[in-house]
């Protein structure tokens, strides 16, 4: 049997309605309506995991229509699951705003994108103007927000005005779906227009979901749960349910029974581990959990091969940002993913927009909520922060590290441009003194992320080096802790051809109370000596070995040369 598999499709009604693979997420609105004391709830997850879709059906389930759409729920868990959950069937006028293409280059095209967007939610609903239920000024607001003449005020009061609207013409309270309502931030705060964006936003949701007496359920989909600070101020209690939770931890995505399901159906079940190691590798709120869109295009498809069909699907502006910003800081955690380990870190899934650029916890939340990390929660003690594993989930998003991620971030270095060739250039004739001044320059402009004192200075630090030290390549290899003489020097640069010169580095942290700058410096050249570390690169046909000692403390640094022979 070869499975009617649907790509791009975000309409529950058309997909059913073709008859077309349907993977049960009906017990979405169970877990909503079983949660009767929260009004309004917040699911972000990582793009193409089927939130459009969700909101597709949740307001299929719960429009008020004259149309009979039961059909499309034949055999779907809800429809078992009891009369309390069928009393709302098509009980409930329902707006659906969708904040998709609203993210622009600049304040005037993406507010020119959302005002389009209200209009269109306006005109869903143009029986209002004729119901006898708005007065005179009312079906004025109506039009004004219809021809694009309405004043700031009405345009950021347009979620409350017509959920009012709705409620006295309907009888019934009023179910608000918000779909993808972070992306005009991500979008003004790549391009720098936070200020103009978060006030609208802010009292258009914040007026539409704030005790808002018209208001049934609210739920909203996005990637990111944006800081209460930022955008929530006003509201009252949302229920937020990320990755990280247990609620809905099966809602979105496909779980291995799904899937092992769907590839049964296809006759294709010893495709089962393949399928595993390509795109599961995601944890929900400790539910095991695969990435439905590239399992569906595998599924379409029918490639032999697996291939990153989700990496392609959407830009990532905040990911590169962070990426360019902090290149060399994040190379030792990049390098760790990369071999198959793990990082430790604690996260912070309330993210402040503002504070990527300088609070760890922010941006390492948001590689997990976009998904290119899983998150493994870990045992704490009584005072500690809840901490969890990060790792890289699959071979798909392995990928887009080797490829996009390695890309973004060697530009990073090369817009360095003379810098790095002055420093790379100094290295190999040994001249300490230039490397000192470059390397200087670079901790000064590049190290800023993390704090070294807290978090391995030492593998923080020669992190950075071996990234920096990248450019080299191909015609010299940088390696780091490899065996050379009586022990593993921090970084070799290897000549590729004999007979052109090579780098020994051994780098050292300054400690308060214990080292000073100086100590540490003369503790390496030591070292360096009493090794032999340059043994590997005289035998790998070196035309002369430099030995540097390099030693950090904070962002000073201090580098003298050593004697090889």
């Amino acid at each position: 049997m070869v499975l009617r598999v649907p790509i791009g499709i975000d309409d529950f009604r058309k997909l059913r309605e073709l008859g077309l693979e349907y993977v049960d997420k009906s017990h979405l609105i169970r877990e909503l309506l079983d949660r009767s004391g929260v009004e309004v709830v917040l699911l972000p997850r990582p793009r193409r995991f089927g939130k459009s879709l969700n909101l597709s059906m949740l307001r299929c389930w719960f429009e008020k229509r004259e149309e009979d759409l039961s059909p499309l729920f034949e055999g779907l868990s809800i429809w078992q699951a009891g009369e309390q959950y069928r009393e709302h069937f098509q009980r409930y006028p329902v707006i659906h705003f969708d904040f998709k293409g609203t993210r622009g280059r600049s304040f005037e095209e993406s507010w020119g994108a959302i005002q389009r967007n209200i209009e269109s939610t306006f005109r869903e609903h143009l029986y209002l103007l004729d119901s006898g239920k708005l007065n005179d000024w009312q079906r004025r607001d109506y039009r004004a927000i219809l021809d694009r003449t309405a004043d700031t005020a009405l345009w950021r009061r347009a979620l409350l005005d017509l959920s009012g609207y709705l409620h006295a013409h309907h009888g019934e309270k009023v179910v608000i779906l918000v779909d993808e309502y972070d992306e005009p931030l991500h979008a003004e705060h790549f391009h720098g227009y936070a200020a103009e964006i978060l006030a609208f936003m802010r009292v258009f949701l914040g007026d539409g979901l704030k005790s808002n007496p018209h208001l049934f359920r609210a739920v909203i989909t996005g990637i990111l749960r944006v800081a209460k600070e930022n955008l929530f101020s006003g509201l009252n209690n949302p229920g937020v349910y990320t990755l990280l939770s247990k609620p809905f931890n099966t809602c979105f995505g496909f779980t291995e029974a799904e899937v092992a399901a769907l590839l049964s159906r296809n006759g294709q079940s010893a495709l089962l581990p393949t399928v595993r190691a390509w795109y599961n590798g995601y944890l929900f709120g400790g539910e095991v959990v695969y990435n439905p869109w590239s399992v569906l295009c595998y599924l379409d498809r029918q490639e032999e091969d697996p291939q990153p069909y989700w990496l392609s699907t959407s830009s990532n502006d905040l990911i590169r940002q962070i990426l360019e910003q902090h290149a060399l800081d994040l190379e030792p955690a990049i390098e760790e993913l990369l071999l198959g380990g793990s990082i430790e870190r604690v996260l912070d899934d309330n993210v402040a927009l503002g504070e990527l650029s300088h609070s760890e916890g922010a941006m390492w939340t948001l590689f997990v909520l976009s998904g290119y990390l899983k998150a493994e929660k870990r045992p704490r003690g009584p005072e500690e922060r809840a901490a969890h594993l990060l790792s890289i989930p699959n071979r798909e998003v392995r990928e887009v590290y080797t490829t996009t991620f390695r890309n973004w971030m060697s530009s990073r270095i090369r817009g360095a441009g003379g810098r790095l060739e002055a420093l790379t250039a100094a290295l190999l004739r040994g001249d300490a003194e230039v490397v000192e001044v470059q390397l200087q320059a670079f901790v000064t402009d590049l190290l800023s992320y993390h704090d070294p004192g807290r978090l391995h200075p030492e593998r923080v630090y020669q992190g950075f080096v071996v990234g920096l030290l990248a450019a080299m390549e191909p015609g010299h290899q940088v390696r780091s802790n490899r065996e050379s003489g009586g022990g593993r020097p921090d970084v070799l640069i290897r000549p590729v051809r004999a007979g052109n010169p090579g780098v020994v580095l051994e780098l050292k942290v300054a400690r308060p109370g214990k080292k000073t700058l100086e100590e540490a410096v003369a503790e390496g050249l030591a070292q360096i000596a009493a090794n032999d570390y340059a043994a590997e690169l005289r035998a790998a046909g070196a035309s002369r070995v430099h030995g540097l000692s390099v030693a950090f403390d904070g962002k000073r640094v201090c580098v003298r040369r050593a004697e090889t022979a």
